[in-house]
């Protein structure tokens, strides 16, 4: 039973006006129709939760919700603490994290990543009802993700020569967002699946926008990763080359869309995946109740047996009362 600690929680830190922001379009999104901030919020949490949930309820719209940018900012916990409260306060009804795919005004499709939260703890059927609303809303797409500019240099008298433009085949990679789109994670796989597969985060980088372009015609990560690993040869010398190659060649088609829509026609609107607060597992959030995929939520509560493990028990019990019954004819 949770017992009430008003007065041996942390004070969260101040919250500093350096707290990186998400791209946008990415990071913190406030849940709707929640109660007015006090100073009994999250005192049925553990220590270490209603530490973090204090800090995270102070966070702007919009800030930066990953683990690493999280433990910079609460030095008393670090990263795997901080991912472990978080799974916790998804349990709680405080966060759900999803996958948004948004469409711009050139048919773009892109994927972003967000957290909800609720100061106020709500249920499962709550964010499935909510995020349904959310998944039937038009959207506008995100500005592009762009690197964290550089401060501009103090003026001098000296003119500067302006610098010749770079061209595409040399321009220099942009560096990684700290959270990785579906199309790199599918690629960063296939070596955990297959050892043939196995690529450098440099590899992904450089074949996620071949990867993106199937996504982007309507195929699943699980129809990209299966073309991707099936009929493999003995030895794979190159899986950077072998798997360019396959992600060329193997392209879907493009599915037509309609030029000139008629008036009248809906907004392109989005589309929301759940994503397992614990290990990122994408999924319908009717499968994802407590925000935790099924080996996750296991894993949370050793004390509930899988579905499979129960029902076998139960087949089993079945089985010896049959036999015992048998046993008195």
């Amino acid at each position: 039973m949770a017992t009430k600690h008003p007065s041996s929680a942390l004070p969260a830190p101040a919250l500093s006006a350096a707290y990186p922001m998400a791209n946008p379009g990415y990071g913190k999104r406030s849940a709707p129709h929640q109660l007015p901030r006090t100073r009994e919020d999250f005192s049925l949490l553990p220590t270490r939760e209603r530490y973090v949930a204090g800090f995270v309820d102070h966070l702007p719209e919009g800030a930066s919700m990953s683990v690493k940018q999280l433990a910079k900012q609460l030095p008393l916990y670090g990263q795997q603490a901080i991912s472990t409260a978080l799974t916790a306060l998804s349990v709680a009804g405080h966060l759900r994290r999803v996958r948004c795919s948004v469409t711009s005004a050139s048919d773009e499709t892109r994927w972003v990543f967000r957290t909800f939260w609720s100061r106020t703890a709500r249920d499962s059927e709550w964010w499935n009802a909510y995020l349904a609303t959310e998944n039937n809303s038009p959207d506008e797409a995100p500005a592009p993700e762009e690197p964290d500019a550089e401060p501009a240099p103090e003026a001098t008298g000296v003119p500067q020569q302006p610098t010749p433009a770079q061209a595409p085949d040399t321009a220099p990679a942009q560096p990684r967002t700290a959270e990785p789109g579906p199309a790199y994670l599918a690629l960063a796989r296939l070596g955990r699946n297959d050892h043939r597969l196995a690529l450098s985060a440099d590899d992904c980088t450089a074949l996620e926008p071949l990867a993106t372009q199937w996504l982007d015609r309507g195929v699943s990560v699980d129809y990209l990763t299966s073309a991707l690993a099936a009929g493999l040869p003995a030895q794979v010398d190159s899986p950077l080359g072998f798997l360019r190659r396959r992600l060329t060649d193997k392209m879907p088609p493009r599915l037509p869309t309609a030029e000139n829509p008629s008036p009248g026609t809906p907004a392109p609107t989005r589309r929301i995946l759940m994503e397992c607060t614990d290990c990122g597992r994408p999924g319908q959030p009717e499968a994802l109740p407590d925000g935790l995929c099924r080996p996750c939520r296991t894993a949370h509560r050793p004390d509930t047996p899988p579905t499979e493990a129960a029902e076998a028990a139960d087949v089993r019990a079945r089985m010896t009362n049959l036999r015992d019954l048998l046993k008195t004819v």
